[in-house]
């Protein structure tokens, strides 16, 4: 069987799920027996989205192999429980790199490069990439942006040729768009997803597929009119309803037969019901729960959702393994002070002080790590969590009240926080950090080797700064263990407060390799932590 493509665009507007759509779409798929792998082409010209602020797109999510992407890969590795990797998402800045550099080269023999062909052609070689691997029967598509914007026309164009050049059996297209409801007139009105769908066809492209977004059910009056009026097929038009979960998106489109469509169209010799078991377990667990707990999370993006999304998911993993519903709150550390913290993480079950970059809100954060401390409150700290509790560990139980990360003062007489050798010797901020999964040996005997089950493990990072080892006897001789490091290098990944009942910090991101199916054990563990320290309070 040749490898089948499946485009997915948007219209209308932004942020309407196009990642969920696709993500749902692949998982009803393998849960056929299909192998599938869900790719992202982005419009804006940035090379990634590394140096982006969050309140600009999200989090940076950061593959296996050290590729910093769109957060829509975390709900393509969620739901699939298959890794991405470079491959997976592209950008028009890395469109654009690859063809100037190539011109640089001599390349294309002293032509006028154009959008078309030599943008294009870039994208097609991009789009096609994982499937001459071989390693996968069904390539999803996304197609970042709306339809209609300027910046999305060239990959639009490169669908609509690659449509034209491969078997009309080995492509599909599904195009998502937005179904207003106006109160005022109490209807839903169907002319933004018709003019939607014109522009699509202006460039070429007729979509196989159109689901509607929807917070009310399309009655099959409106959805032969969007049919006749679009163009597509009968039953082609199918409804995504607002879902109370995300997870719950996979079942409302088999419920639509959107798989069912798709394996017709790709003609793909493989009607076996989908096998969604441990999916549905999952979901009753998420939607019923027999406990519930309270956890703080102290950041400063908090003000965007998406900003920690691979932090907010994987408390949703953690609770459906402990039965529990998590009620994350999150407080703006800038906000935090000496005086207020007690206040401010009233109830907390749970803290976790979350990664980032820079000196706003840090002290803040530092105040919720010894309010965590010293209240025996169950703790974690991811990447500048875990160094913050290093420097707040410094700073109360050391003495040291100048300690400090040299991000942040490089002058600073105790600098507990380092920059990392091989950092120190580029100025170049995209893709430049350590990057991807690196090893972790754990000590035996300690919390993480507990909670992980085993002594050897492998975590993805996204860091510049350290543990500075020249202070680990101290921290250690004063309480505070080193118990996870690189094997290779001795950097250490893992801090712990042995004297405290649940305080861990960890300088990888765990919550990149949290799924539904897999939810990752330090999470877990902290929800299970805090479930006994509620129990404790009562």
């Amino acid at each position: 069987m040749n490898t089948k493509y499946i485009f997915i665009t948007g219209g209308v507007a932004s942020s309407l799920g196009k990642g969920i759509i696709a993500s749902s779409l692949a998982k009803l798929l393998q849960a056929r027996g299909l192998r599938v792998t869900i790719q992202k082409f982005d419009p804006y010209i940035n090379i990634d989205p590394g140096t982006l602020n969050p309140y600009e797109h999200g989090e940076c999510y950061v593959t296996e192999d050290g590729a910093e992407t769109d957060l829509d890969l975390g709900h393509y590795e969620r739901f699939l429980g298959v890794y991405t990797s470079k491959a997976n998402n592209v950008t028009t800045g890395k469109i654009y790199h690859t063809v100037i550099t190539k011109e640089r080269e001599g390349a294309y023999l002293g032509k006028t490069v154009q959008i078309v062909p030599h943008i294009t052609d870039e994208i097609k070689r991009r789009i096609l990439l994982l499937g001459r691997t071989g390693e996968y029967d069904v390539i999803l598509t996304e197609i970042g942006g709306t339809i209609g914007d300027m910046e999305s026309q060239p990959f639009v164009e490169a669908v609509r040729q690659l449509q034209w050049e491969l078997p009309e059996e080995d492509c599909m297209s599904v195009h998502l768009t937005l179904i207003p409801y106006l109160s005022a007139a109490k209807e839903l009105k169907t002319k933004p997803t018709q003019h939607s769908v014109q522009a699509l066809q202006q460039g070429g492209v007729t979509p196989d597929v159109i689901v509607c977004r929807t917070e009310h059910p399309l009655s099959q009056e409106l959805r032969r009119k969007i049919a006749l009026f679009c163009n597509v097929r009968p039953g082609h038009v199918i409804q995504s309803i607002d879902a109370w979960s995300i997870y719950q998106v996979p079942l409302n489109m088999h419920e639509e037969h959107l798989d069912e469509l798709a394996v017709r169209k790709l003609q793909i010799d493989n009607f076996a019901t989908p096998d969604l078991g441990r999916w549905k377990t999952f979901l009753e667990r998420i939607k019923n729960p027999a406990h519930e707990v309270q956890v703080v999370l102290v950041g400063k993006y908090v003000e965007l959702q998406d900003a920690y999304k691979s932090i907010q998911e994987a408390f949703v993993h953690a609770g459906a393994a402990n039965d529990c519903r998590v009620n994350v709150r999150t407080v703006q550390s800038e906000n935090v002070t000496a005086e207020n913290v007690g206040e401010l993480l009233e109830g907390a079950d749970g803290i976790l002080v979350a990664p980032g970059f820079g000196e706003r809100g840090l002290e803040g954060k530092v105040f919720a790590i010894r309010h965590a401390r010293e209240k025996d409150i169950p703790f974690l700290g991811i990447c500048l969590g875990m160094q913050m509790c290093v420097v707040e560990f410094a700073r109360d139980v050391l003495g040291w009240k100048d300690a400090a990360s040299t991000e942040l003062d490089p002058q600073t007489p105790h600098p507990v926080i380092c920059m990392m050798e091989e950092q120190k010797k580029t100025n170049i901020k995209g893709g430049t950090m350590r990057l991807g999964a690196y090893a972790c040996t754990l000590e035996k005997g300690s919390l993480a080797a507990s909670l992980y089950g085993g002594t050897d493990i492998s975590e993805r990072h996204r860091h510049r700064y350290e543990f500075n080892s020249e202070y680990l006897s101290e921290f250690e001789k004063n309480g505070l263990k080193a118990t996870g490091r690189n094997p290779q290098t001795g950097l250490v990944e893992v801090v712990e407060l042995p004297s405290h009942p649940f305080f861990i910090g960890v300088q990888f991101h765990p919550e990149y390799k949290s799924t539904p199916e897999r939810p990752h054990p330090l999470f877990v563990g902290l929800v299970k932590a805090a479930l006994a320290f509620r129990r404790g309070k009562k």
